[in-house]
């Protein structure tokens, strides 16, 4: 038998996890991203991703089984294909999927004939069958292709649940397209579950994220009312949760952010409202999240008494602790309605280089009215902000009963 080779589109936050896993399962991974300076990064052995130690790309490298182009023609040789980039809103919070459908077309021009090509991207329900699988075959009138979804869960920083531990949903789009994803991926995954159609696979996935959605914003919502009445929140959750059945724990905070939960669940509005559906409750779940940091701004005035030029303090503008990622983070809005009002932003956090919002901050304390903990990032100085009577507002829960400190 020859060497099993694949190529993972996408080297971010689901793509070299990806990579990595199966170069450790012995197959030959050619790593393609549109970045120069990523690609040459990992090619030095140089991770950019929290999840993915050095170490193991190292390894990775040394073996062969390991290396980083910005070339499509290099999988021309795969006989596996897997697309990882990035499936965004626009600017009117419809589905963007510009980069699946340029790394698709990219991928047309060099794949080989037989290849098995997997969308792991998240997108709609029909991405695969009526966007991926034409575009494909337009460019190789001559040639057969299996195609197959298994959508990305990946969730950085948890270390109970990497991506060889967590069950892996997987499809085709005929009988061979099943078995070949079903085998590729329990080459190096300890749970692997067929399900139907790649339909139902991406529709599930939109499904776990629309769930997270829903119950944050319920909980969301109810903070106000909650502490209208003089009842602490997360106390009456505490005790919801006491519950040994028909419940799930949920906690308030700034809003939610990242890749999945912001933008997932209005992927399957807009696939519904194309298909004449109208999915209200999502959307009012999206308005909710996307209300809280004005409920933040709204507390911290109150909290700070800021008025004028006073200058506020952000702690954690990553969407979650432990990475440096901050996109869709609910810091980003709370900054620039801080701004808007004319205050002066200052942002911390050890893990992110550039906010674009503010001013990073350098621990001079003197001028600071308020603070506000958007995200617990490790090394928060929160003794010194407590020392100097800065007032501190706390979104995460991380510093239950801490004097000095104020929950949302």
């Amino acid at each position: 038998m020859g060497v099993k080779t694949v190529a993972v589109i996408g080297q971010g936050y689901v793509g070299l996890p990806l990579a990595l896993e199966a170069a450790k399962a012995d197959w030959r991974v050619i790593g393609v991203d549109s970045s120069t300076r990523i690609v040459h990064s990992l090619n030095q052995g140089k991770s950019h991703i929290e999840d993915v130690e050095n170490s193991v790309l190292l390894r990775a490298l040394e073996t062969g089984n390991y290396s980083a182009t910005i070339d499509f023609s290099e999988i021309q040789n795969c006989e596996v294909v897997v697309m990882c980039v990035p499936t965004p809103l626009n600017a009117n919070g419809e589905p963007d999927l510009s980069f699946l459908e340029s790394a698709t077309s990219s991928v047309a021009r060099f794949v080989a004939d037989k290849t098995l090509i997997i969308n792991e991207s998240t997108s709609f329900p029909g991405t695969l069958r009526e966007l991926i699988r034409p575009i494909v075959l337009q460019n190789n009138p001559t040639k057969s292709f299996s195609f197959a979804a298994a959508p990305e869960r990946v969730d950085p920083r948890n270390e109970s649940w990497s991506m060889k531990r967590t069950p892996r949903l997987v499809s085709g789009i005929d009988e061979e397209s099943r078995v070949r994803v079903l085998e590729f991926y329990s080459s190096f995954c300890e749970t692997v579950i067929p399900v139907s159609s790649p339909e139902v696979a991406e529709s599930a996935k939109l499904l776990e994220n629309t769930f997270r959605q829903v119950n944050i914003a319920l909980i969301n919502h109810l903070v106000p009312y909650f502490r209208n009445l003089g009842i602490n929140p997360r106390e009456v959750i505490d005790a919801a949760a006491t519950k040994p059945y028909g419940f799930m724990k949920f906690t308030p905070g700034a809003g939610v952010g990242g890749h999945c939960i912001p933008v997932d669940p209005l992927y399957l509005s807009w696939a519904a409202k194309k298909d004449g559906y109208d999915l209200a409750f999502i959307d009012m779940a999206d308005e909710v999240n996307r209300n809280m940091p004005s409920y933040v701004v709204s507390r911290l005035l109150e909290l700070g008494e800021l008025n004028g030029e006073d200058a506020v303090l952000i702690l954690g503008v990553a969407y979650k602790a432990g990475i440096s990622d901050t996109r869709e983070a609910p810091s980003l809005d709370v900054a620039r309605l801080l701004s808007e009002r004319g205050l002066k932003v200052f942002w911390w956090d050890p893990l992110v280089e550039n906010f674009g919002i503010g001013s990073q901050w350098s621990g001079e304390l003197e001028n600071q009215r308020a603070a506000v903990i958007i995200t617990p990032q490790p090394g928060i100085p929160l003794s010194e902000l407590i020392q100097a009577k800065i007032p501190i507002l706390d979104c995460t829960g991380a510093y239950l009963e801490t004097e000095g400190v104020t929950q949302l």
